[in-house]
């Protein structure tokens, strides 16, 4: 159930005539009062056909007009209006049941407790099955005005204790760091306008998405409006940035003037001082040239730098809460990065992700932001590459969100930020897909070259050895051959399978992977994408540095033993 309250208003029969009218669209029907401060004599338009809005109207105002004949200074803004809706799956409610949760609304709102026969006059009316609107007058009869501070919170408190109370859909409660919903007018005229996003919204998808491309705010102003975007900031007598406010090109009010919303009121992230801290605290940055000239490591470096996000998320000191949710707050700006740079195949998947996770990288624990410099690094390497990832790179790398974001979310989950957790989930699913594309041409692939069956066991052994809890699944998993190929590749490069297994195993978690050997392969595949050292050929340069260093002949120049060493057993080859 869902209450909005709205911005206080000074119609009150405007309103009514909305409410007992047809509706925008024809959606209105049977309005009736349901309950209201003093149902017996009060006039109801919809029930009594002697009765106008014009009358209701009167009655609900009069409080209001005799304060304002007492004082000299009248009460302009005292229409309080709140609809209240149930969800689409909830039972049917009757008017009696509705008239107790409206009287449970405003009571929690401070508007008229159910004791108090000198509170505000209110009404609540009934158009629809599925909601209704509850309207007051905010002078008490004692000429008082009530106190509504915080009664947004307080109001959907109650709501949550209404769907317990009356079996219906139970919602998250809030934690004051959501955005605002977008208003019937903001819809109406999107709609109007044929476009798929409101302005603000639109607003915040392109603010988001210029984040990785700044170091500062001033050079994030500077890419927005390069970008079209119409930014109004606002400054002190010295030029210092003070605030700012963005337009949507042609978004214009009722006078032809062009409509400006405030950073803060698109997202509470989004406002100057945390926009300030976010990047203007990370480490020094490189000229984008020069990581244009490292453009195809940049996306190996992105997914090791998310290899920090298992530490900080899986530690549970009170303490590291700040760092962690600094480090989830930088995790939506490298998916941004990735989902801009991301072929076109996956890139709709990535943005969707970017943009359910926008919800996740925020709660009320405050970011200690500098310490996400790792990260932020990496987002602004990919946003400045000249060219777009390798197909072992983009894998690597899609892999590792995934499981970044599910960290997030069980970070969430275990501070009790229902709303962020439920987010993170929902990113997950986007980014899933993304990975399960991007990874299906390497399957194909690895899965068609040959491959010796005795090979194949003897990596199996391996996989045993270095993973028993998981081995079963992994073997029995459609991607093991690809995985076992990937295996025999990396020992052909110097690296040991039971090593690398061991170590991607401890870098994601797998019991909860539903395919673990497509998860391995895209860990194992970045882990061993150089050939490993040669620890006796690296030996062997040391003893001779050191050994010309002082002046001693190398022990690369003494005759050979005639004795050979002893060979040892070889793996079977492929």
């Amino acid at each position: 159930m869902i209450a909005a309250i709205k911005p206080a208003g000074s119609n009150t029969r405007g309103l009514l005539a909305y409410l007992y009218g047809p509706g925008r669209h024809d959606e209105h029907f049977d309005p009736h009062l349901v309950a209201g401060f003093a149902m017996l004599g009060m006039p109801d338009p919809g029930r009594d056909e002697n009765a106008t809005l014009t009358e209701l109207g009167h009655y609900l105002d009069e409080p209001v007009r005799l304060r304002n004949n007492e004082f000299g200074k009248p009460v302009t803004e005292y229409v309080w209006h709140c609809p209240v809706r149930a969800a689409p799956e909830d039972r049917y409610l009757s008017d009696t049941e509705w008239g107790e949760i409206a009287q449970r609304i405003v009571q929690a709102a401070g508007i008229a407790s159910a004791r108090d026969d000198l509170a505000c006059r209110w009404i609540a009316v009934r158009h629809a099955d599925d909601h209704i609107h509850i309207v007051a007058t905010t002078v008490r009869e004692d000429g008082r005005r009530p106190k509504l501070h915080d009664s947004g919170i307080r109001v959907g408190d109650e709501c949550r204790t209404i769907e317990r109370d009356y079996g219906l859909r139970r919602l998250r409660k809030g934690d004051r760091t959501g955005t605002r919903r977008p208003t019937q007018a903001e819809m109406h005229k999107a709609d109007r306008l044929g476009w798929e996003q409101t302005s603000r919204e639109w607003l915040q998808d392109r603010i988001r998405a210029a984040i990785p491309h700044a170091t500062s705010v001033e050079e994030l102003l500077a890419y927005l409006e390069a970008g079209d975007i119409l930014v109004k900031p606002r400054r002190g007598p010295s030029g210092d940035l003070l605030g700012y406010a963005v337009g949507r090109p042609d978004d214009l009010n009722k006078d032809g003037e062009q409509i400006y919303h405030p950073g803060g009121k698109i997202a509470p992230d989004l406002s100057l001082p945390k926009l300030k801290v976010r990047l203007e605290t990370s480490a020094p940055e490189e000229h984008p040239t020069a990581r244009r000239n490292r453009s195809t490591t940049a996306w190996h470096q992105a997914t090791d730098a998310l290899d920090t996000l298992h530490t900080e998320t899986t530690n549970t000191d009170a303490d590291e809460d700040a760092r962690a949710q600094a480090q989830i707050s930088a995790l939506g700006e490298l998916i941004e990065a990735t989902a801009q740079k991301a072929p076109a195949d996956i890139r709709a998947q990535l943005q969707a992700a970017s943009r359910a996770f926008a919800r996740a990288q925020r709660s009320q624990i405050r970011a200690e932001d500098r310490v996400a410099h790792a990260l932020r690094s990496a987002a602004r390497d990919i946003v400045n590459t000249a060219t777009g990832p390798d197909g072992s790179a983009l894998v690597a790398l899609t892999a590792a969100l995934v499981w970044a974001v599910v960290l997030a979310g069980q970070w969430h989950d275990a501070k009790g930020h229902a709303h962020q957790a439920d987010a993170a989930r929902e990113a997950v699913q986007h980014l899933q897909s993304a990975a399960d594309t991007a990874l299906a041409a390497t399957l194909t692939e690895l899965a068609g070259r040959p491959f010796k069956e005795e090979f194949r066991r003897t990596l199996a052994n391996d996989v045993h050895a270095a993973v028993p809890e998981h081995a079963d699944r992994i073997l029995a998993d459609p991607g093991w051959p690809a995985l076992a190929t990937v295996l025999a590749d990396a020992e052909a490069g110097g690296h040991k399978p039971h090593q690398l297994l061991k170590e991607a195993a401890a870098r994601r978690e797998l019991g909860t992977a539903h395919r673990p050997a497509r998860v391995l392969i895209t860990r194992i595949q970045h882990t061993s994408r150089n050939p490993a050292p040669n620890r006796r050929a690296e030996a062997a340069r040391l003893r001779s540095t050191t050994a010309s260093a002082f002046g001693v002949p190398s022990p690369g120049t003494q005759p050979r033993t005639a004795i050979a060493p002893k060979s040892q057993p070889s793996r079977p080859r492929r």
